[in-house]
């Protein structure tokens, strides 16, 4: 736009208005005739952008779906080959790029009725009218114009044709790049975050929910006067069916979403009077499906922050048990990672994981259905390595899995949007309520499996 479009637009619009200026001096009533090419060229530009505007938005949505599609594809391969998917996925890509060839052949078809061949007819047309009326005027005695100022408009118009074919060919570059202009800046507008540094403060890790509300949507909440205390070094369990607001509670903590009602405290500071970064510093968290980077094993743990130390990365893998899982690997830590880590198993990935948590040192650690992808030998390992990582830090533990958290300081058991129970587990089985009943249908399916 900046480099080709606008120069272009800038250095015609100069150009011709000293072709004016000039036709102007030599004769006033031709300068006005010529003149007429200025209205035409905005009723052109109008016109022309009444349909590349609808054509445009179109391609540059439909090219969104096409990556959009080609990376669903790539990502669910596996999926698309075991059910057999490959030709209904054909058939959604074939019809996506024929709706592209579609608006792209209308944008051919707009750009070769609109473009320098229109400009070619004016021009000749230009040359016809200002030849027929007055150049039969020039060769009579009485000719209102002589045949050297007629010679001199002739090339002045043919000049004059230039700027405007250069104008109108910039016309679909221009239109394309409004249309992408508008869709990059309505991301730009979207209200962000400030972005601060955080301050170097340890925290104890005392967390307590004060009367939380919360929705995502207005109207519709998903926590309901939510009230609790972890302390230091506690183990804090959250369970209850899906949906019924247990990861929502992380995410409020975490400070991905804001509360509507009540409030979290730190250490008896709000984390609303501290910035997201200096909050999330103090925290980790290791997530069901856990993510790695391109890289190496160790890197995925440092995730290339400069402060954690070569021998952090390595005591944080030996804590977690990695180095038994990991010792087959021929680099060992320093083993490239590919593809999400495709190449290493779901419980490796996911020691790496704990580690890359451990490796920060949190003064709170969330545990998100983190031991439920894992096979039964990994997670005594794991469970092993807990036992110790958690010494002295909060740990928040989301499971669905109750056998995991029977050692938990305090269980809270969610439905609907309410903790309706709480207490350790040996209270909560005595109470005999939902938990009770949670605890008994999966250790019945797991002694009929």
């Amino acid at each position: 736009l900046y480099v080709t479009v606008l120069a272009n637009f800038v250095t015609s619009a100069i150009y011709m208005v000293g072709i004016y200026i000039a036709m102007f001096l030599l004769n006033v009533k031709l300068a006005l005739i010529c003149l007429v090419a200025v209205p035409i060229i905005f009723l052109w530009s109008m016109t022309y952008r009444k349909f590349a505007s609808v054509y445009n938005h179109r391609i540059r949505s439909i090219i969104s779906d096409i990556n959009a599609k080609l990376n669903e594809a790539i990502q669910g391969m596996t999926i698309i080959q075991a059910f057999r998917h490959e030709k209904v996925t054909k058939e959604e890509f074939d019809e996506l790029n024929n709706n592209h060839f579609r608006y792209q052949r209308k944008m051919l078809h707009l750009n070769s009725l609109l473009s320098h061949n229109l400009v070619n007819l004016l021009r000749n047309l230009a040359y016809v009218a200002l030849i027929w009326y007055f150049g039969g005027a020039s060769l009579s005695a009485t000719g209102i114009v002589s045949i050297g100022v007629l010679y001199a408009f002739v090339d002045y118009l043919n000049r004059l044709f230039q700027p405007i074919t250069g104008i109108v060919n910039q016309f679909s570059r221009l239109e394309l790049a409004r249309v992408s202009s508008e869709r990059v800046f309505r991301l730009l507008d979207e209200p962000g975050t400030t972005v601060e540094e955080p301050v170097q403060k340890k925290m104890e890790g005392h967390v307590q929910f004060q009367d939380v509300t919360f929705a995502y949507n207005e109207g519709n909440n998903v926590l309901k006067n939510i009230t609790f205390e972890a302390k230091k070094g506690q183990t804090v369990a959250l369970v209850g069916h899906t949906g019924s607001g247990k990861s929502s509670i992380m995410n409020l903590l975490l400070r991905f979403y804001d509360i509507q009602q009540g409030d979290i405290l730190i250490d008896g500071e709000s984390i609303y009077r501290q910035s997201r970064q200096t909050l999330r510093k103090q925290m980790g968290i290791v997530l069901q499906d856990p993510y790695l980077f391109s890289g190496t094993i160790a890197s995925n743990v440092s995730l290339g922050n400069e402060d954690i130390k070569r021998e952090t990365i390595e005591a944080s893998l030996k804590q977690v048990g990695a180095v038994e899982l990991l010792k087959h690997l021929p680099e060992g830590f320093d083993e490239p990672v590919v593809e999400k880590g495709s190449t290493l198993s779901s419980g490796e990935r996911q020691l790496i994981s704990f580690a890359r948590a451990l490796a920060y040192d949190p003064a709170i650690l969330i545990l998100d259905e983190a031991t439920a992808n894992i096979d039964t030998e990994t997670e005594a390992i794991i469970q092993r390595a807990l036992d110790v990582v958690k010494e002295g830090r909060t740990t928040f533990v989301i499971a669905h899995r109750l056998s995991t958290i029977k050692k938990a300081d305090m269980i809270l058991v969610l439905e609907k949007g309410e903790i309706v129970e709480r207490g350790s587990h040996d209270q909560l089985m005595q109470q005999e309520g939902l938990y009770a009943q949670m605890y008994e249908l999966q250790k019945g399916a797991v002694a009929n499996s």
